[in-house]
């Protein structure tokens, strides 16, 4: 968790800082990825069955709390999984790389450029799709801006090699992203069917 305000505040200086810590997977898990999940989890969970989804409808849509507990969680798990995902993909990506980091080192890497994806979950306490859709498109904006300055660091390579690299990793997360946006709409839209 002390890399967050460092990822947002000064991202060169405190991806450095990463760097240097050679950090495990299970400690980065533990530490950093675990409790920023649980912010879009949490707020979703407060949102959904407090305020229920604004679709632009007269009505809003609401979950029953046991309903959004279960949702909660399995969105959980596909968060976690994401992460995994994405440091694999960054792993693949590096693979003709002379100094190619190795698996955990690009899975932490992959959970620190996500911290502005998570910290917009914040956004899920007032659950409005455009204001959703908004916030999350700055964050991913920022989390570019993140690889992009992360990765000459990460994998020794100069910026114009590094713009190439970020761009396609990038165009990666963002697929990734939708999927697992998509994988939790119909969750999400499972459990409106259940009450």
């Amino acid at each position: 968790m002390n890399h967050v305000w460092g990822l947002l505040a000064h991202p060169g200086r405190e991806m450095r800082d990463i760097k240097q810590e050679n950090e495990s997977v299970s400690h980065h898990y533990t530490h950093h990825v675990l409790l920023l999940a649980a912010i879009p989890v949490v707020c979703a969970f407060i949102g959904t069955t407090q305020l229920g989804w604004d679709l632009g409808a007269v009505q809003t849509v609401r979950l029953e709390w046991l309903n959004a507990l279960a949702l909660a969680a399995l969105f959980y798990l596909l968060i976690m999984a994401g992460v995994a995902v994405m440091g694999r993909v960054i792993y693949w990506m590096a693979r003709d790389y002379p100094q190619r980091p190795d698996l955990a080192r690009c899975t932490v890497f992959a959970g620190y450029t996500a911290t502005p994806l998570f910290i917009s979950g914040i956004v899920a306490l007032y659950p409005l799709v455009w204001l959703c859709v908004l916030v999350g498109a700055a964050a991913l904006i920022y989390t570019g801006y993140l690889l992009f300055v992360g990765i000459p660091l990460f994998l020794n390579i100069d910026r114009e090699e590094s713009l190439r690299f970020s761009g396609s990793t990038l165009a990666i997360g963002v697929l990734v992203l939708e999927v697992l946006l998509a994988l939790t709409v119909v969750i999400w839209g499972y459990g409106y069917l259940l009450m």
